[in-house]
């Protein structure tokens, strides 16, 4: 076990949930200790919510480790790593907090952990401001998938905000390393497909949002559909847009919310999206933080994307704690850049 601690300031960036995530995955791999302080202070409500001590418990569940601090609320952490050896385990959100966060903060020590895993998590799988599980499945883990492990999700049951209920397995094969990946042009030409997704919901919600996109975006009527679930833990409306090409696909969603017209949530995601296509690049926004820890663990590969967001910097500050890793974000012209991860001089991850 490590004796030296580590300290994190969860104030770094924009000071939210995804410093503890980071350091938590982080601290797995490396066997590092870590203390964090002031944890989710840039939020209105700082410290541990129910997403984030679940996402605690899960660290410690797969690498044995001892913590203190873990309760609702708490601004301070300390986490003791020992072995992360993989094996089965399920985690319950308990609200519609985010079971996929939960999920992304395991996934790169346990794809390189020594034996195989089977998960169980509960909770949102839909939610705002979180990767839904579609993203998870057809945008992330393909490329997780590239570097090595092989990894497969099944969603059982949605889980929407604000009534949670969803759960989703996965199975993790890990590989002995995770190998570089560069994701610099989209190969070949790019489609895309649209589904309004409702639950308790009247159907012409969605059918008003698939309308709004499909004048915007110009696309056929076979490429969308609406589907609609019959059995749900409460009312929701997701709306997915897909955009693939030959080596990568980009999902982008827009969030039903009660006092907000259809046609607002089909324009905000086609906005989003239309971003995306016009700038040509092959990462999108959101996957471009996600792709940061399991690129500096592997210690090498690039990407092109968008302007960084916050996410991506702060993400970067973190791992730079933990791994002898170079993050460079060189900016192109029209509001591109080019992400570079490489191993500093004499580095071993």
């Amino acid at each position: 076990m490590a004796t030296e601690l580590l300290t994190i300031d969860g104030s770094l960036g924009e000071g939210g949930g995804q410093v503890l995530r980071t350091a938590l995955s982080l601290s797995l791999v490396t066997g590092r200790a870590f203390r964090i302080e002031r944890i989710r202070a840039g939020r209105a409500k700082p410290g541990l919510l129910r997403q984030h001590l679940t996402a605690v418990q899960a660290a410690a569940a797969v690498g044995q480790a001892r913590v203190a601090g873990a309760e609702i609320g708490s601004q301070t952490l300390t986490f003791e790593p020992a072995e992360c050896r993989g094996g089965e385990f399920r985690f319950a959100v308990g609200t519609a907090g985010s079971a996929t966060l939960v999920f992304q903060t395991v996934l790169v020590p346990l794809a390189l952990a020594a034996l195989p895993s089977a998960l169980v998590l509960e909770g949102g799988t839909h939610n705002p401001f979180a990767p839904p599980f579609d993203f998870l499945v057809s945008t992330f883990l393909p490329i997780v998938n590239r570097m090595g492990p092989a990894i497969e999700a099944r969603l059982v049951r949605h889980g929407f905000y604000p009534a949670g209920g969803g759960r989703f397995e996965v199975t993790v094969t890990p590989a002995a390393r995770l190998q570089p990946v560069d994701l610099l042009e989209r190969e070949g030409e790019t489609s895309t497909s649209v589904r309004a997704l409702i639950a308790n919901v009247p159907v012409h919600v969605a059918e008003r949002e698939i309308a709004t996109v499909r004048r915007r975006l110009a696309l056929p009527e076979a490429s969308c559909r609406i589907e609609q679930l019959r059995e749900s833990a409460g009312p929701g409306n997701v709306l997915t847009i897909e955009m693939r090409s030959g080596n990568i696909t980009e999902i982008v969603t827009g969030f039903g919310e009660k006092g907000v017209s259809a046609e607002s949530v089909a324009n905000r995601a086609v906005d989003e999206a239309r971003a995306y296509l016009l700038a040509g690049v092959p990462v999108g926004a959101h996957l471009a933080d996600q792709l940061l820890v399991p690129l500096a663990v592997a210690g090498g590969g690039s990407f092109r994307t968008a302007a960084p967001t916050p996410h991506t910097r702060t993400n970067a500050d973190v791992i730079a704690r933990f791994l002898p890793a170079e993050i460079s974000i060189e900016e192109e012209s029209g509001d591109t850049c080019r992400v570079r991860v490489s191993r500093r001089e004499g580095g071993v991850v």
